[in-house]
């Protein structure tokens, strides 16, 4: 959510924001119901002025016709109250509506575009494994993930989709111990404030090193949380799983219930940032989505993903969206998985985030690289809709910024791994880093 205050001083600005994000909300439409809604305030504020010396009136009157004629005219002031309340409580709803409408605004060096066509790659990074015989005397065809792994029982469709449906899988045998040792290699390494001062050293960043928090958050979350997150909003409201009888949602992604975590409370500025690194299953519709992706398990209904989240300084925000990339990137070069970095577009960002970049992996068998991760600067758009604040030194209160990162997307990234890392035998190496989390095995094979 914006400021209100902003959007009155700044409606060009937050038009062409909305413009350039693709969102239809009638500014000045907006402007007329604050205006009124403002404009009722002050008249029931001037009402209960007037309510208040009437009561004094009463206490002072010296008989009963004098006290009659002021109870009269504060019957009237109520009556008048009372319309006015019913008037400023439609208002209100409309306004609130609206408010929740706007979205965020990207920043000014987000580069303009109408959707993922105008995303600017801005680097590649890794070498891509030699499989032809162009190149490679011992060269190949690579093959696709899914028939690597059904000939390695790494991955049953068909049962899955016996029991749940379509695009569900199982995880079986090193697939589902790779998931495992995914997750203490990132736990390992966002809970070593080593490994994060390094990095911080090497980008002359100007921010703190305190390590990530592990937690595991609850999958399902309130309407109150969930729009407070801003995704209860165009396609991510139809992405999301809603059990109306108990009023709860699913969640697409750990950020989702991280977030939440401090709503309506106030932080300390020197306990900024708050970081944390959060394991869940999720859930997503997926509805848009079709062709070969439906199949296997790159558009799935259910996942688990690690998330990173960062409750930060406003001053900081900015270097702590640049941590996290630099973050995933290290996570990438650890399991030496070539990848490249896009910047989104304007359009491509979402309502949440005023700022974006996604990484994508190679997948040999597609001969192009495929999203696995992405990191938002969300500025204080959702603390202003969660109401999460800190109190700096001088006592005043202020919105944090929140920040989001994908560490792993954990079957985006075992599809990367099986066709990174496949040998002409059909069996898969596995990525040195994770060896030690498989106790030392270092292929998969029949």
């Amino acid at each position: 959510m914006l400021d209100i205050k902003f959007i009155r001083e700044s409606p060009d600005k937050i038009k062409q924001g909305c413009q350039k994000k693709q969102v239809d909300v009638d500014i000045d439409h907006l402007l007329d119901v604050d205006k009124k809604r403002r404009e009722i305030l002050q008249t029931i504020e001037n009402i209960q002025a007037q309510k208040n010396k009437a009561n004094k009136e009463i206490q002072k009157a010296k008989n009963k016709e004098e006290k009659n004629k002021v109870i009269l005219k504060m019957q009237g002031l109520d009556t008048n109250c009372d319309v006015l309340n019913k008037e400023i409580k439609k208002l209100n709803q409309e306004f609130n509506n609206l408010m929740l409408q706007i979205p965020n605004l990207p920043q000014d060096d987000v580069p303009m575009g109408k959707d993922e066509k105008e995303n600017v790659v801005l680097r590649e990074m890794g070498e891509k494994p030699k499989f032809d015989l162009l190149t490679n005397r011992q060269g190949f065809q690579p093959k696709d993930y899914m028939k690597l792994a059904e000939n390695l029982d790494l991955i049953d469709i068909k049962r899955a989709v016996k029991v749940s449906g379509s695009r569900f899988g199982y995880l079986k045998n090193e697939a589902a111990l790779l998931e495992f040792a995914l997750i203490n290699f990132v736990c390992d390494f966002l809970t070593n404030s080593k490994e994060l001062k390094k990095i911080i050293k090497e980008k002359k960043l100007d921010i703190s090193d305190k390590p990530f928090v592990f937690v595991i958050p609850p999958v399902m979350i309130s309407e109150k949380a969930m729009a407070g997150m801003g995704h209860l909003f165009g396609e991510g409201e139809q992405e999301t799983y809603h059990f109306e009888k108990d009023k709860l949602y699913f969640v697409g992604t750990s950020e989702q219930s991280i977030g939440p975590m401090y709503m309506d409370e106030i932080l300390k500025e020197q306990d900024l940032p708050c970081r944390f690194v959060g394991f869940s299953t999720c859930f997503r519709r997926e509805a848009g989505s079709y062709g070969k992706d439906t199949k296997g398990i790159l558009r799935v209904h259910q996942f688990d993903k690690l998330e990173m989240f960062s409750f930060c300084h406003p001053e900081k925000s900015k270097q702590e969206h640049r941590f996290i990339l630099e973050i995933e990137e290290k996570l990438m070069q650890a399991l030496k998985i070539p990848y490249q970095v896009v910047q989104m577009c304007a359009g491509d960002l979402g309502a949440p985030a005023a700022a974006k970049y996604d990484i994508e992996a190679w997948l040999p068998s597609e001969n192009c690289y495929r999203e696995t991760h992405s990191c938002s600067n969300c500025t204080d758009f959702q603390a202003r809709r969660l109401n999460i604040k800190y109190r700096d030194k001088f006592g005043k209160l202020n919105f944090l910024h929140t920040l989001n990162g994908t560490a792993f997307a954990i079957g985006r990234i075992l599809i990367a791994i099986i066709e990174n890392y496949q040998q002409k035998d059909g069996s898969i190496k596995i990525p040195k880093t994770l060896q030690k989390y498989i106790k030392g095995k270092s292929k998969i094979k029949r």
